[in-house]
């Protein structure tokens, strides 16, 4: 049979007094007689008392409790800025409670629905690949919660918000590619609606034209990031009389598809095609040859997601910020044909 969790009530009861006074005598509170206290302490070591945080803060209106809500728990991308959301959090004294949208909007607004219950002090979002509305959101905003996103934003103009340069890499990819040799470089992209993809286009486009090179509409595929729809475009590049000689995909996962259809076609990487992706996943040192990939600085986007709702926690009013952190992009044999 299971033990019943004991709580400040049971100690209250079993001693004849009120849940405020066993509350107080734990907290060594100078009110509370010594010899009272040390025999509170005594029952409570004695019934293995844990003390409950969640209903503790109810009791004062704040539950020292942040909701983060992740498009997927697998990927080392997203469990690193927890890592730096917990970090951060933690020596704030507040906890962390993770759910995953697992790239659906349904189960982001079930996600927020939930959290919200809960009472959460702040919430800590980025936002699923199909997340195309916000109201979900401005239902927190309306419920005078704090709100955080990374990495993929909405509601930038009322909500704080922590992203890098997409721009700036994507530009620095395509002249990469350009110096390289590539002259027919195209882009495997998102949905449209998702700003990481509405900026890494931008960037593409600017690398071009810093290049010399014009924009042509066929190298520019467009995805829903499923898998089918990814293969669907890269058959569709690859199928081309004029076959792309230099790929950038929205993301690795994007171009680990990629490196798997050239393979399959009997064409060498980076020989016949150069090759490079974003957010530098574990798989990129494993696939061979190593993939090309811009590195995001996840620890310090989680930690300064924190930051921004803690702040907005003291200040007790919502604040509109925006952290732009640098990336790096480590070159690596997919995208770097040897020079004779």
């Amino acid at each position: 049979m299971k033990k019943k969790r004991v709580t400040l009530k049971d100690i209250a009861s079993e001693l004849g007094i009120s849940i405020s006074t066993v509350s107080r005598a734990l907290k060594d509170h100078p009110d509370i007689d010594k010899g009272l206290t040390k025999k509170i302490k005594a029952l409570a070591q004695r019934w293995n008392y844990i003390p409950n945080p969640l209903a503790m803060g109810l009791l004062r209106q704040q539950t020292r409790v942040i909701g983060v809500i992740v498009p997927d728990l697998v990927t080392y991308f997203f469990s690193s800025i927890i890592s730096g959301i917990e970090d951060e959090l933690q020596q704030a004294g507040y906890y962390i409670v993770i759910s995953s949208s697992k790239e659906s909007l349904e189960k982001e607004i079930e996600c927020v629905h939930n959290l919200l219950n809960l009472r959460i002090d702040g919430l800590i979002v980025c936002l699923a690949q199909n997340s195309h509305q916000t109201d979900h959101f401005k239902k927190v905003l309306d419920h005078d919660v704090p709100l955080v996103f990374f990495d993929r934003v909405c509601l930038e103009k009322e909500v704080s918000t922590v992203v890098v340069d997409n721009v700036s890499m994507a530009k620095d990819i395509t002249t990469h590619f350009y110096e390289n040799g590539a002259r027919r470089i195209a882009h495997i992209t998102g949905p449209k609606h998702l700003n990481i993809v509405q900026e890494r286009a931008e960037g593409y486009l600017k690398g071009l034209q810093e290049v010399g090179l014009p924009f042509e509409k066929k190298y520019l595929a467009h995805t829903d990031l499923s898998h089918q729809s990814t293969e669907k475009a890269i058959k569709k590049l690859l199928q081309l009389p004029q076959r792309p000689d230099a790929i950038l995909g929205v993301n690795d996962t994007v171009i680990f598809a990629t490196m798997k259809a050239i393979k399959a076609a009997g064409l060498k990487i980076p020989h016949d095609i150069l090759l490079a992706g974003f957010s530098d996943e574990f798989h990129a040192t494993v696939v061979e040859p190593n993939l090309t990939s811009v590195a995001h600085p996840t620890h310090e986007i989680g930690r300064n997601a924190a930051k921004l709702i803690l702040e907005q926690i003291k200040e007790e009013k919502a604040i509109q910020k925006k952290i732009v952190l640098n990336t790096a992009l480590y070159i690596r044999a997919s995208s770097s044909r040897s020079k004779k």
